[in-house]
């Protein structure tokens, strides 16, 4: 296993281990408002330190980019951290949230770890040696066409912004598909697609700590991610479609007679 991929395996873990002890004292969690839907917890903030401190003690000069405590300098390195990606959901015994850290190096991806407690499952990927679920080969799914196709999305429900061209791709997805599903963590939602529990995946407005290691899974699983624009955009803007090359294909040509100057 590649050594930075071995750290961000460790950091997850750790992580995840620690989320799921709170998780059953979820009524005494000091919880707080970071701006409409948007939550943070003592266990985020613990979590997200427990990754940093296992981080820092081995590569103490690499860049971080964290959810709870922003970014901290460092050279061409940058570690993507999302310490509890499904935050409401664990708040309300939910079982769908996981840990997230990327590595990127002169923006490119290079690791990724997304660490389901709830099921133990490791999702791992690192650039050139394929992506793997609990150590075995993960490939994205061979569906052809929109019909029998089973779909995950996100709702843009941090703000009203988006909300009717999103019910317009909504609509134009739902249509001929087997079903759309909003599990609430898109860090799992990417993973799914990667390991073909899921067909295709869109979202618009997610962080990047959100889905930098689900894309590289969904690469190295033979998969493609692209932003509304058919462009590698989608950290810095948030707006992503992944699938199998088919079905990013068919995604694409659904979502585009919707999407607003602003999504571009």
């Amino acid at each position: 296993m590649h050594p930075m991929l071995n750290i961000a395996v460790r950091a997850a873990r750790n992580a995840g281990d620690l989320i799921q002890r709170s998780s059953q004292n979820i009524e005494k969690l000091t919880i707080d408002q970071k701006s409409l839907n948007d939550y943070a917890t003592e266990v985020d903030r613990k979590a997200e330190q427990e990754i940093i401190k296992i981080i820092r003690a081995s590569f103490p000069d690499h860049a971080i980019l964290a959810e709870e405590s922003g970014e901290y300098p460092g050279n061409d390195y940058v570690w993507i951290i999302d310490p509890l990606d499904g935050t409401t959901n664990f708040l309300h015994g939910f079982p769908q949230y996981a840990v997230s850290i990327a590595l990127k190096h002169k923006n490119k991806l290079e690791v990724g770890v997304i660490y389901d407690p709830v099921r133990d499952e490791l999702f791992t990927a690192e650039r050139g040696g394929g992506a793997m679920l609990n150590n075995r080969r993960i490939r994205v799914t061979k569906q052809n066409s929109m019909r029998g196709a089973l779909i995950g999305t996100g709702f843009p429900f941090k703000t009203m912004e988006h909300i009717e061209p999103y019910l317009g791709m909504f609509r134009a997805i739902t249509a001929d598909t087997a079903g759309i599903r909003r599990a609430g963590a898109a860090a799992l939602d990417v993973a799914y697609v990667a390991c073909g529990r899921l067909d295709a995946f869109w979202e618009i407005g997610v962080k990047e700590w959100d889905i930098a290691a689900g894309v590289l899974m969904v690469q190295e699983a033979g998969g493609v991610a692209t932003d509304f624009s058919f462009n590698d955009k989608y950290l810095q803007s948030g707006n992503i479609i992944v699938g199998n090359p088919r079905m990013h294909q068919l995604m694409y040509h659904a979502i585009q007679p919707h999407v607003t100057d602003k999504l571009k």
